[in-house]
């Protein structure tokens, strides 16, 4: 049966993250991507230029629109720029009893735009993690989200134990951006942390060198909802979700003057002789 997941997310008009990023993941993991957009982001490869949300009564219409004709086997979360946007999200996953919530609180672009209201993160920590079956920050937003640096491993381990006291199920915090202290400059692993209550685990995999990272969390987050919509339980959605990451960096694209995209379609262009 073909499986279908949803992104709930912000737009990137430059094609390498945000819903964009979400639909081409989705559609190389051979899951049927919908939509519901949340935002409207002007951008490129070099920053963010422009936001516009989209009005909380739209944003609502779209959810209602999707789960009331749709079977809905996973959704990803992402871009939710305030706090009358995140409230009547909470509302559709309560009425439509969402399963598979990946949440990726995304608060700043890779470029430094802010792209959450410094007001919505209280209703984003009390209504809308709790609802999660894994949130995914990376080390900048579990910083904010817990008011205090995440650097090293061991303020990752911690933090996702506090994470999860939140109220979510289970946490992955990717360490995409960690720094060895010592040596000062990044780690040669990209190591993420995942607990669930119980279980502390790390996903790590060597560091590619590219600058080529743009919507890296998004395509992670939707990997996961992509591998969560077919049935795999979390610890093996991540895993997998982290080795398709791992390969479109690898193969990111060199589009534009700023960093570029990951390459969602790797497997396929390969096949091709691309």
């Amino acid at each position: 049966m073909l499986k279908k997941a949803l992104t709930i997310a912000g737009s990137d008009s430059g094609g390498g993250a945000g819903i964009q990023a979400d639909l081409k993941t989705f559609s190389a993991l051979g899951v049927y991507g919908l939509s519901v957009i949340t935002s409207i982001t002007a951008q490129n490869t070099t920053g963010v230029i422009a936001v516009e949300d989209i009005s909380p009564t739209m944003v609502a219409k779209q959810i209602d629109a999707v789960f009331s004709d749709i079977q809905i086997d996973a959704v990803k979360i992402g871009m939710v720029s305030n706090r009358e946007i995140i409230k009547v999200i909470v509302e559709g996953l309560r009425k439509w009893d969402v399963k598979n919530i990946v949440l990726d609180p995304v608060m700043m672009s890779e470029s430094g735009s802010r792209l959450l209201d410094v007001e919505a993160r209280s209703t984003l920590i009390k209504e809308l993690i709790p609802l999660a079956d894994i949130i995914t920050p990376n080390l900048f937003e579990a910083s904010i989200l817990l008011e205090r640096d995440v650097i090293t491993l061991k303020d990752m381990e911690n933090a996702v134990k506090e994470l999860t006291k939140m109220g979510c199920s289970s946490v992955l915090l990717k360490g995409g951006h960690l720094t060895d202290r010592t040596l000062a400059k990044l780690t040669t692993k990209a190591i993420d942390v995942y607990y669930d209550g119980q279980s502390l685990l790390r996903y790590q995999a060597d560091r590619v060198k590219t600058r080529n990272i743009h919507g890296t969390g998004c395509t992670y987050s939707s990997a996961i909802a992509a591998y969560l919509a077919f049935g795999f339980k979390m610890d093996r959605s991540i895993a997998r979700a982290k080795d398709y990451i791992t390969g479109a960096i690898q193969n990111s694209l060199n589009i534009g003057d700023g960093p570029g995209p990951t390459n969602h379609f790797y497997n396929l262009w390969k096949e091709k002789g691309e």
